[in-house]
C-alpha cells in the first residue's frame, strides 16, 4: 500500500477529516472555555492568595497547592464519575469546569509571582503624585505583571491544549479519541499517530504565533507613542 492510499483511507475515506474537524473543535472549545474561566478564576484565586486576612489566605493557598500537584485526569475523573455523576451537565462543561480550576491553580500562582517581581518603588512614586490604589495598580503595577507573565502563560496555554488529550477517558471524542479511533479502524497507528501530533504541533505553533504577534503590535505601539 503507498503512501497516498494511506493518508486516503486515514483523512479522507468514510469521512475522516470530518471527524477529524469535529473532534478538533471539541478539543477548541474545552481548551478556550477553560482558558476564559481559569484566568479569571486565577485571578480571583490570587487576589485571595496575596490578602493579609489568614481566613482568605490559607484555603487560597490550599486550593493552589492542591490543584497544581494534582494529575489533571485523576482530577477530571473525580469530577466526572464523583462530583457530578448523578448532574444532568454534559461531559465538555464538566471538561471545562475541571480545567478551569486547574488552569486557575497556575495562573493565581503566575500572577502571584509576577506581581512581586514588579518594582515596588515605582508604586511609591505613584501614590506620593497623587495616584489612588487603583490607577497605580492599573497603570504602574499591571503593565509590569503582563510583561513578566506573558512567556509563562503562553505555555500554561499549549499545556492546556494537551491536558485536554485526557478528556476520551469521559466519553468525549477529542481530538486525541478520534485519532486513536482511526488508528484502529484503518491498522495505521504509526501514520495516524504522527498526524494526530503534527496537528498538536500545529495548535502549539498557531499558540506561539499569536503571542508573538502581539509582542509586535506591543512594541510597535511604543515606537508610535
Amino acid at each position: 500500500m503507498t503512501i497516498n492510499e494511506i493518508l486516503y483511507r486515514i483523512l479522507i475515506q468514510g469521512g475522516s477529516y470530518l471527524t477529524i474537524l469535529r473532534g478538533l473543535g471539541a478539543t477548541f472549545r474545552i481548551s478556550a472555555f477553560s482558558l476564559l474561566f481559569g484566568t479569571i478564576l486565577g485571578a480571583v484565586v490570587c487576589a485571595l492568595r496575596m490578602s493579609r486576612v489568614k481566613i482568605f489566605s490559607v484555603p487560597a493557598k490550599i486550593y493552589i497547592l492542591i490543584l497544581r500537584g494534582s494529575p489533571v485526569l485523576m482530577l477530571l475523573m473525580l469530577m466526572y464519575y464523583g462530583v457530578f455523576a448523578r448532574s444532568r451537565l454534559a461531559a465538555e462543561t464538566i471538561a471545562v469546569i475541571t480545567f478551569s480550576m486547574n488552569v486557575a491553580a497556575h495562573v493565581a500562582e503566575l500572577l502571584r509571582a509576577s506581581i512581586n517581581a514588579t518594582d515596588h518603588g515605582q508604586v511609591e512614586a505613584a501614590r506620593t503624585l497623587g495616584f489612588s490604589a487603583w490607577q497605580a495598580f492599573r497603570l504602574v503595577t499591571l503593565p509590569q505583571v503582563v510583561g513578566i507573565a506573558k512567556p509563562v502563560y503562553q505555555s500554561t496555554v499549549i499545556n492546556l491544549i494537551q491536558w485536554t488529550s485526557v478528556v476520551g477517558y469521559v466519553s468525549i471524542t477529542d481530538l486525541t479519541r478520534v485519532i486513536n479511533n482511526i488508528a484502529s479502524r484503518t491498522m495505521q497507528p504509526m501514520v495516524t499517530i504522527i498526524i494526530g501530533m503534527l496537528i498538536y504541533l500545529a495548535l502549539a505553533y498557531i499558540v506561539h504565533g499569536i503571542f508573538a504577534f502581539s509582542d509586535y503590535l506591543h512594541s510597535r505601539k511604543e515606537r508610535l507613542a
